[in-house]
């Protein structure tokens, strides 16, 4: 019988001589484990693991690397026992722990009553027990104020959603040759609810400085700005409109952080033109003196139906092609819910300083097509140094997730 060729057999060599070593190896570490336990997980270690959709990535890394989850602050159930829908409450608690945004303040209120179901607050590197994030308005109002310049925009009766906004150079810059194109311009345009839905800060400060300086006060003041409410709950969201000039373009595209704003009003703005009613306040029964225990309407603060109707169809094109799309879908909604909602809002961010950090908003809605009187008004504020965490609309997204658990048929 003829000897296998020489390159053969010294593959075979090299196979077996790693057989060998890997077997020495198993038995080597069958010795060590009992002196590294617990250095990777075990089956009983997954009963701890938290559910989806709730597994951040965060959390996830360190359990792969340690073999155990992050250790957590210890909680104080007190404050979620006491809120009017505890589980919300709950999963808002838990997503603040995971996701540690540096501050932060979620907010979710029926959209029909107008109560308060839920909130939670992180700040000073701590979940905390009240809410004073509520009526504070020392946040910057950032692009949620161009849902200002858009309804003063449908209120001159000049504009509708699919006007076409010259768009010079940049989209999200804002240079004084954006905001002058020439009379006879035949350059690049985007629809008016694409320049809301996209956050397009040189096309809204076009339309902005076009309204002009007297319908943006007027709007604002509808809107809740510069009032001083009872008891001052909310604090003064504030913003100045120069007669003339730059600023006008600065303050309608939210491009300036001296126009401030509270999220209980945020809040408010967003249902009122929802439900087209007056700017009411979001009420609580025992959160006092972070909200009003009693609801009350502002009766000046009516729009015209055709108003209504276009900044609803705006907010939702935000989560159809806007800013909010990635996040506000399918992704992280459940498909079964999804199909069942008409979801709108507004994104804005803007560098502030009380606290300082980047600040990161989403304030919006989610409402049944099916049952309109079911729905919920979202604001989700957070405030970002070194390490930002998940973005605003992934956690506005959840939250509806879970909101529509209890609250949707599931198909």
């Amino acid at each position: 019988m003829k000897p296998l060729p020489y390159q053969i057999r010294l593959i075979n060599r090299v196979l077996l001589i790693g057989f060998i070593l890997f077997l020495l190896t198993r038995l080597i570490s069958s010795f060590i484990e009992p002196e590294i336990k617990g250095s990777c997980l075990d089956s009983k270690d997954y009963e701890f693991l938290p559910s989806a959709p709730d597994s951040p990535l965060v959390p996830q890394v360190n359990l792969a690397l340690t073999g155990k989850l992050p250790k957590e602050e210890p909680i104080d159930s007190t404050h979620i026992l006491k809120q009017k829908d505890v589980f919300l409450a709950q999963k808002m608690d838990h997503l603040l722990r995971i996701y540690k945004p540096d501050h932060a303040l979620f907010l979710l209120v029926d959209a029909n009553s107008n109560e308060i179901l839920a909130w939670g607050q992180r700040s000073e590197g701590t979940v905390q027990s009240s809410p004073t994030f509520l009526s504070q308005s020392t946040f910057p109002a950032a692009s949620l104020f161009k849902t200002v310049t858009l309804t003063a925009a449908f209120e001159s009766k000049k504009y509708s959603l699919d006007s076409p906004i010259p768009l010079i150079g940049r989209a999200h810059t804002l240079y004084r040759f954006q905001i002058q194109p020439p009379t006879n311009y035949t350059g690049n345009t985007v629809e008016l609810q694409d320049a809301y839905a996209k956050s397009y800060n040189s096309p809204m400060a076009i339309v902005g400085y076009d309204v002009g300086s007297s319908l943006l006060k007027s709007t604002a003041q509808k809107l809740g700005y510069n009032k001083q409410f009872e008891k001052n709950i909310p604090e003064v969201s504030k913003v100045n409109v120069p007669d003339t000039g730059y600023g006008i373009a600065e303050v309608s595209s939210g491009f300036t952080n001296n126009t401030t704003l509270s999220p209980l009003l945020a809040a408010a703005q967003i249902r009122a033109l929802l439900k087209q009613k007056p700017i009411e306040i979001p009420t609580a029964e025992n959160i006092t003196p972070y909200a009003p225990t009693t609801k009350k309407a502002l009766p000046e603060s009516i729009f015209s139906e055709n108003t209504y109707y276009g900044m609803k169809q705006a907010m939702m094109r935000t989560i159809s092609h806007g800013t909010a799309k990635k996040n506000l879908s399918s992704k992280f909604i459940a498909r079964r819910y999804r199909e069942q909602l008409d979801i709108g809002g507004k994104t804005g961010s803007l560098d502030g300083s009380n606290p300082e950090g980047r600040y990161e908003w989403f304030a919006g809605f989610a409402e049944s097509r099916l049952e309109p009187n079911k729905g919920i008004i979202i604001v989700v504020m957070q405030v970002h140094k070194e390490i930002r965490s998940q973005p605003a609309t992934q956690v506005a997204a959840l939250l509806i997730n879970y909101w529509a658990q209890q609250n949707l048929i599931s198909k």
